[in-house]
C-alpha cells in the first residue's frame, strides 16, 4: 500500500452500500447542487455582523461556491491538490469549503488555536500550495513558517489592514471566478463531472494528543454516506433551525453542517462560545449540537444565576434538578411515574424547567451530544426538564458517525445503535471495531500507521473500549490508550471514575491520574462559585483561590465528596489523594482539544510538579 507521496486513495473495498433513495447524491458536489435545487430557502446560511443577523439564500450559496471554484482554477488549483483552511468557524468557512470541493481540490482544515510549529507540520506534511487565513494578524503570526512550506497563494477572509503583497481577499477571488465563468460558463460543471465518489475530499489532521498528528484521508463517498445514513437516527427536516457553535475544522461539526444543508435547514453561526446563551435566545433553534462540556456549562450557568439570587433560589434549582433526574429515570425504567413525583415535576416545570427551556430559545426539540462521554446524570436531568439529549459516537477516521441515539428509543448512558450500512463489533480485548463506507482510506504519508489501524480481516480499530447489549446499543467505557496501570499492575479506566466525581456540585473539571503509581489521584478544578459559598457558610477565614487550593478543610471537603460518590469502586480504583487547580483547563492553555476533550499527556507534563507532590505525600503516609 503506497501512501507516501501520493493522494491516490489506496484500494480498500468497503461493504456494498445500500442507497436510501434512487436520486441520492454520490459526491459532496452533487449534495450542494441538490440542496440548492430542492430546498431553495432564503435563509440557508445566517451570520451576525455589527449586531445584525444577515442571510444568504440557497441559490447564492451555490453561486458563491461555483465562483470560488472558478477563482481557484484561475490560480492554478487542479484536481487532487491540497488547500489549507485555517480560520475560526464562520459563514465564509463553509462557502470556501464548498468552493474547493467544486474545484476538485482536497481541503485541509487547521484549527486556529494550533501553535505555529503545529501549523507548520500540517502545511509541510500535506504539501498544501494555497492557504486560507481569517485575517492579517494570523498571517503575521505565521509569516516566518509559511516561507518554509510549499504555499504559493494566501487568501484572506477579512480584508482589513491588508497590503497587496500579503495576498488576495475572498471577495477578490470570487470576482475573478465570476469573470472566468463569463468566458467559460461550463468550467465548474466540467470540474464537478470529473469528481468521482472515490476521490479524496479532505485530509483532517488528528489533534495529536497521543503523538504526532496523522492526516485522515476521507473521500466524497465516505462523507456523503455518513450524511445520508444518519437520516434515520437524526430526524432533521426543512422546518428545523440550528445554531452552529462547534469548530468546523473538526469532523463532527463539518459533517453536521453537510447534514443541515442536505436536509434544507436554516443554519445560524454562533458568534463564540462565550455568546452561546445570547445566540440561543436570538436564534431560537430547534436543534442544537454540542459537546458534553457545553451542556455542563449551560447547567452550571443556570446554577450560578440561581446562586446570585440567593440561597432559596439555589435550593429550588437543586430540588428541581433532582426531581428531573428521578422523573426521567422512572419513565425510562418503568414507563410510568408515581403520582407524587408527577406532581413535583409539574411544579418544578412551572418554576424551573420552563425557564431553562426559554434560556435555550424555547423551541429546542432535540439536543445532540458527541465528541466525548456525556454523564448519565446530566442526560437524565435534561430529559426530565423536557430537553432530550441523544448521544452519537464516532471518530475522524469514520467520517465521523458510527452509532447514534434516536428520540424514540433514547437509551441514556449509551451512544445508540449503528447507523445504516455500518457494522460494529467488540473485539476480545473489549475494543470497538467497525467497517463500512464511512471508514477512512488511511493516514496520509503514513503507511505503517494505516496498516496498524486495521485488523487482518479489514475492520477499523477505534481505540475505544465498549460493550454492545442484546438490543444493539453501544456503551463506550473508555479510550484504550487512556487506560493506565498502577504500580501494583491493576488497569484503571479513568473516564467512568471522572464521571462519578463530576456529579459533585463543587467540581468543575476533573482529571484522574496514577499511571505507574501505587494509587489513583485526582486533579480537580473547583466550581469556585460553590466553593466561595461554602467558605462563607462555614466561616472559613480565607478568600484567596490559590490558598484555598491547599486549605485542609477544602481538601477534606473534596475527599469526602469523592468518597460519597464512589463507594462501589474496587479498592485499587479508589481515589486516595486530591490536588486542586486554581485555573480552568482551556483550549488556549493547551490542556483541551478544540472539542474540549482533555489532553492527558499535556496535563501530565504541565502539572508534573503537582503530581509528584501528591505521590511524595502519599509515600510518606
Amino acid at each position: 500500500m503506497n501512501l507516501v507521496t501520493s493522494t491516490t486513495v489506496p484500494p480498500r473495498p468497503a461493504p456494498k452500500r445500500i442507497p436510501l433513495t434512487a436520486d441520492e447524491p454520490t459526491t459532496l458536489v452533487e449534495m450542494f447542487e441538490r440542496f440548492a435545487r430542492i430546498h431553495p430557502r432564503s435563509d440557508t446560511l445566517n451570520y451576525k455582523r455589527d449586531g445584525q443577523w444577515h442571510s444568504i439564500p440557497a441559490a447564492e450559496v451555490l453561486a458563491k461556491a461555483q465562483s470560488i471554484a472558478a477563482g481557484l482554477y484561475s490560480l492554478g488549483v487542479r484536481h487532487g491538490e491540497r488547500i489549507a483552511l485555517l480560520s475560526e468557524s464562520r459563514v465564509e468557512w463553509t462557502l470556501f469549503d464548498a468552493g474547493s470541493l467544486f474545484a476538485g481540490a482536497i481541503d485541509v482544515p487547521i484549527y486556529p488555536t494550533l501553535t505555529p510549529p503545529q501549523v507548520h507540520y500540517i502545511l509541510r506534511d500535506s504539501g498544501a500550495r494555497l492557504l486560507v487565513l481569517s485575517n492579517r494578524p494570523k498571517f503575521l503570526e505565521l509569516q516566518e513558517i509559511i516561507k518554509t512550506t510549499a504555499i504559493e497563494h494566501i487568501i484572506f477572509l477579512d480584508s482589513s489592514e491588508l497590503t497587496p503583497d500579503d495576498g488576495i481577499t475572498l471577495k477578490q477571488l470570487e470576482d475573478e471566478g465570476r469573470a472566468v465563468l463569463e468566458n467559460s460558463p461550463n468550467l465548474v460543471l466540467q470540474l464537478a463531472n470529473e469528481t468521482r465518489p472515490e476521490a479524496l475530499a479532505t485530509i483532517i489532521y488528528t489533534s495529536g494528543t497521543t503523538g504526532e498528528p496523522k492526516g485522515v484521508m476521507l473521500t466524497h463517498a465516505n462523507l456523503v454516506s455518513n450524511v445520508i445514513d444518519c437520516a434515520g437516527h437524526l430526524s432533521f427536516g426543512e422546518g428545523d433551525v440550528v445554531l452552529s457553535v462547534l469548530p468546523l475544522s473538526h469532523i463532527f461539526e463539518r459533517t453536521a453542517m453537510y447534514m443541515y444543508l442536505h436536509h434544507g435547514m436554516a443554519v445560524y453561526y454562533g458568534e463564540s462560545l462565550d455568546k452561546i446563551g445570547v445566540n440561543l435566545r436570538e436564534v431560537r433553534p430547534t436543534i442544537f449540537v454540542a459537546v458534553p462540556r457545553i451542556f455542563e456549562k449551560i447547567l452550571a450557568r443556570v446554577k450560578d444565576n440561581a446562586s446570585q439570587k440567593g440561597k432559596l433560589n439555589l435550593a429550588l434549582l437543586n430540588w428541581a434538578t433532582s426531581v428531573a433526574s428521578h422523573y426521567a429515570r422512572s419513565i425510562v425504567a418503568r414507563g410510568r411515574v408515581p403520582w407524587r413525583l408527577k406532581l413535583k415535576h409539574k411544579v418544578a416545570d412551572k418554576l424551573v424547567y420552563a425557564k431553562l427551556r426559554n434560556a435555550l430559545g424555547g423551541r429546542i426539540r432535540l439536543l445532540i451530544s458527541g465528541g466525548a462521554a456525556l454523564s448519565e446524570e446530566l442526560g437524565y436531568i435534561f430529559l426530565g426538564a423536557g430537553l432530550p439529549i441523544v448521544q452519537g459516537y464516532g471518530l475522524t477516521e469514520t467520517s465521523p458517525v458510527i452509532t447514534s441515539g434516536r428520540l424514540e428509543d433514547n437509551r441514556i448512558g449509551t451512544v445508540g445503535k449503528a447507523i445504516r450500512n455500518v457494522d460494529v463489533r467488540i473485539a476480545a480485548d473489549g475494543e470497538v471495531q467497525t467497517r463500512g463506507p464511512h471508514v477512512m482510506q488511511g493516514y496520509y504519508n503514513k503507511p505503517v500507521e494505516t496498516e496498524q489501524a486495521f485488523t487482518s480481516d479489514g475492520w477499523f480499530r477505534t481505540g475505544d473500549i465498549g460493550t454492545l447489549d442484546s438490543d444493539g446499543f453501544l456503551r463506550i467505557t473508555d479510550r484504550k490508550k487512556e487506560l493506565f496501570k498502577t504500580s501494583g499492575g491493576k488497569y484503571i479506566a479513568p473516564q467512568p471514575i471522572e464521571q462519578l466525581i463530576k456529579k459533585s456540585r463543587f467540581v468543575n473539571q476533573v482529571v484522574l491520574i496514577g499511571n505507574g503509581h501505587k494509587f489513583p489521584a485526582a486533579l480537580i478544578v473547583p466550581d469556585w462559585e460553590q466553593i466561595e459559598s461554602y467558605v462563607q457558610l462555614k466561616g472559613i477565614d480565607e478568600h484567596s483561590r490559590a490558598k484555598l487550593c491547599s486549605h485542609p478543610r477544602i481538601l477534606n471537603l473534596f475527599e469526602r465528596q469523592i468518597a460519597a460518590l464512589t463507594p462501589d469502586l474496587a479498592q485499587y480504583e479508589r481515589v486516595k489523594k486530591v490536588a486542586l487547580l486554581e485555573h480552568e483547563l482551556t483550549i488556549e492553555g493547551g490542556e483541551l482539544t478544540p472539542t474540549l476533550k482533555v489532553k492527558r499527556r499535556v496535563i501530565d507534563e504541565k502539572y508534573q510538579d503537582v503530581i509528584e507532590q501528591i505521590y511524595r505525600e502519599g509515600v510518606q503516609e
